[in-house]
């Protein structure tokens, strides 16, 4: 067996989008088997993968700083690394491939393809074209190392029977239809207008048939409460389910409505359709869920807001695009949604 080793650190979206590229290596390479190394949170995107084992680091104490880094490639080179994989490519991660590739051990990583993404973003001289997916990028890097990756041909895994604490809370599907919505990301210029959310999902709650389900964290409770308005078939995911509930959960949804955040990605890489709500951010910077048409991302009006994508990541505030998703129309969602909706069920 080859022995691969793929770093990706964080954070959670683009963690969930290493996992088809790694089922697509192992799928066309039946003598390799993998090692991912990554925060220990994200374990169990990896847990029914045959052949990928997860090494969880620690960068609060064991692998904090320059010696912890060393001590990382201590112990993961007892692991008898054949091949190194960086598809994260910050400072911590060049450190940690450099050691191995002092050692002989044979290393690519990631382009990121920043000069690109910063002709996207920029005010002026704008290139305004799509950029190579990450998902494309990770799999030149495997290339680069000499294997055959095919994301094209990956299955998804099978819905696997919910546990009776999960449909305690959802009841038996039948013929509803799950509809999976989350409303927040990392920054607010990536977040819909808590006002038009509500009317999507009034909007949706309508039809009887249709059960909601609001995914954020813990600390993002009391907004939930606020978006659900005391609807009877719309439930609170973090208010019930651990992550690992909702991971299990996930691959039973109808349909994922998500802001461009790591919930899309983790939609996606269960097979799930997903459509996507941009902001300052734009899905030709290659961040579109994985096996997602381009119809499902649904962007502001750019001849209002030429100087759209403001930034790569929603970090980049620009005076007078702070309220950018207001164009795109709740009844554009919903209609969407609903489209989408019967083209899968047919």
């Amino acid at each position: 067996m080859k022995h691969v080793l793929v770093i990706r650190l964080s954070a959670m979206g683009d963690v969930a989008m290493t996992v088809p590229v790694i089922k697509a290596l192992l799928q066309e390479n039946a003598n390799v088997k993998v090692t991912v190394v990554s925060r220990p949170f994200f374990k169990p995107f990896f847990d029914e993968i045959d052949r990928v084992d997860f090494f969880g680091v620690d960068l609060q104490k064991r692998h904090k700083g320059f010696l912890g880094i060393y001590r990382l490639y201590k112990d993961l080179k007892k692991l008898k690394i054949d091949f190194v994989a960086d598809f994260h490519n910050v400072l911590r991660s060049k450190i940690l491939r450099t050691f191995f590739k002092l050692s002989g051990t044979k290393t690519a990583f990631t382009n990121k393809g920043r000069a690109e993404k910063k002709a996207l973003t920029r005010a002026e001289n704008k290139v305004f074209k799509p950029v190579k997916s990450m998902v494309n990028r990770h799999i030149e890097t495997l290339k680069q190392l000499g294997f055959r990756v095919d994301v094209s041909k990956i299955t998804f895994p099978k819905k696997v029977e919910l546990s009776q604490g999960v449909l305690k809370i959802t009841t038996e599907k039948s013929n509803n239809k799950w509809i999976g919505i989350a409303p927040f990301a990392q920054y607010k210029t990536k977040v819909y207008p808590a006002d038009l959310m509500k009317e999507v999902i009034k909007k949706l709650a309508e039809k009887p048939s249709h059960k909601i389900f609001l995914f954020g964290g813990k600390n993002e409770l009391q907004q939930l409460v606020d978006l659900k308005q005391h609807l009877e078939n719309v439930i609170l995911v973090p208010e019930h389910f651990n992550f690992n509930q909702e991971l299990q959960f996930i691959p039973h949804l109808n349909i994922m409505l998500s802001m461009d955040s790591g919930n899309a990605h983790i939609a996606a890489m269960y097979g799930v359709p997903v459509i996507t709500l941009w902001g300052n951010t734009h899905p030709f910077a290659g961040f579109v869920p994985f096996n997602q048409p381009l119809d499902n991302s649904l962007t502001p009006d750019l001849e209002k807001y030429p100087l759209l994508p403001t930034s790569v990541y929603g970090n980049k505030i620009i005076p007078g695009y702070e309220d950018v998703m207001r164009t795109i129309a709740p009844e554009k969602v919903v209609d969407k949604i609903n489209d989408l909706l019967e083209i899968h069920l047919c």
